[in-house]
């Protein structure tokens, strides 16, 4: 059955996670999408490869596409995507916002040949201000957001990256797909294509939205307070870990205390497993489970108190012990049956023979070209009418030169002379 992107045709632009990551979101649900990598390849092509030329970075984010190299320095590979976007639907960029124009990709050029696109250009910083034409990746937007301090990984001084997951590259490219739908449904009604623009400075605000949002009543003066003096740490040398501990004294006691013996990991006798209460009645249900006493459930409770601080800060310890007495197994059992929301701490690798991963649809497994058989994570959603099923794996260097290149009118020969010159491979 056809996906809900079907006849859908995409040319990306795009390397390492970002952009690729949109791309074969758009892929899974059937769009036919086209990568332009130079002929030297994708860089995350490069780490750690199993194949030379194929590493498990790349596979995991290119899944479902066709392999066309062009060296865009060249006069000759610019024409190639000048006779190929004149039927393409959806083009995908990700550079420095100056590199699109030095290789002649930039909207303007494209939406003059054809009108209809949606072109999607992500950016590390977005197209305006003093960053716009700094280069950046993941651990520098979630430096530069905040993102990185408000994770309290504080190591040899300094903050450390999120570094299970790249979060400002992986919902960029969520942004990517979700945006490029919403501007291919208002085409349908308008006849008009449009320019999108997604950077990895907005994603990485947008996921921290509560901690961002200001109310002018109960936060604008305390930010103020902090702001000014950070600036003095700063500039009489107070290192990073200094000013971070000051941070969190001055804005821990206005997010409220006790919310954190309900919803974080403990160490049981064989393991550790997670609890997330976040309403009252889950928090009862956890405080009565444990039989212990919590004074948020009684009259005079006040969370801002210096008694509020110290009482969870024994609550806390008094918690830790009574997890320690019983195994993940046993917690479960008896958390499941007092309805408070629990699940056993794990690594992902264990999760790939899983058997609520795999009766979800989660584990995907392709034949690759070069490195045979693969699993991978599979389509994030379900759709009924249109299912999401991905049959191609990333593609090899290169795979679809001819395919690509004869399907838009070239002979076998100008494909031979075009390798010839290092158009394409």
């Amino acid at each position: 059955m056809p996906g809900a992107l079907d006849g859908i045709k995409v040319l990306e632009f795009t390397e390492i996670i970002a952009g690729p990551f949109g791309g074969m979101l758009l892929a899974d649900m059937g769009a036919d999408v086209i990568k332009i990598e130079p002929p030297w390849g994708d860089p995350w092509r490069h780490p750690f490869p199993i194949e030379p030329g194929e590493s498990k970075t790349f596979m995991s984010l290119n899944r479902g596409k066709r392999s066309l190299p062009l060296d865009l320095t060249k006069q000759e590979a610019r024409d190639v995507v000048y006779r190929l976007i004149t039927d393409i639907d959806v083009v995908i960029v990700n550079y420095r916002p100056d590199v699109p124009y030095n290789l002649g990709i930039d909207y303007e050029t494209l939406s003059a040949i054809n009108p209809r696109i949606v072109y999607c250009e992500n950016t590390a910083y977005g197209r305006e201000g003093p960053h716009s034409q700094r280069p950046g990746y993941d651990i520098i937007a979630q430096a530069m957001t905040g993102l990185m301090a408000s994770e309290d990984k504080i190591n040899e001084g300094v903050p450390q990256q999120v570094s299970s997951t790249p979060v400002a590259d992986v919902s960029t490219g969520i942004a990517t797909a979700w945006s490029v739908c919403a501007a291919l449904y208002r085409r349908e009604r308008s006849g008009k294509g449009q320019k999108i623009e997604t950077n990895l400075m907005a994603s990485a605000l947008a996921a921290q939205s509560t901690r961002f949002m200001e109310v002018e009543s109960v936060d604008t003066a305390p930010r103020a307070e902090f702001y000014e003096s950070m600036q003095l740490m700063k500039d009489a040398g107070v290192f990073y870990e200094d000013i971070h501990a000051y941070y969190r004294q001055h804005f821990d006691s206005r997010r409220g205390r006790g919310f954190s013996i309900y919803y974080r990991t403990y160490q049981a006798a064989d393991g550790a497993l997670a609890v997330g209460c976040l309403s009252n009645p889950l928090r009862k249900r956890l405080i009565d489970l444990v039989g212990l006493r919590d004074i948020r459930f009684e009259p005079d409770f006040d969370q801002y108190s210096e008694e509020t601080i110290a009482f969870y800060e024994e609550l806390n310890a008094q918690m830790e012990d009574i997890f320690k007495q019983k195994s993940v197994s046993e917690w479960l059992r008896l958390l499941d049956q007092a309805g408070v929301p629990a699940g056993p701490v794990r690594f992902v690798e264990e999760l790939v023979d899983d058997e609520q991963v795999i009766s979800n649809g989660l584990v995907l497994e392709l034949d690759h070209s070069v490195v045979g058989k693969v699993k991978m994570v599979g389509p994030m959603v379900k759709m009924s009418e249109t299912p999401l099923e991905p049959t191609i794996a990333s593609p090899a260097l290169g795979e679809h030169t001819d395919e690509v290149l004869m399907s838009h009118g070239y002979t076998p020969e100008q494909i031979q002379r075009m390798r010839e010159l290092g158009i394409t491979v």
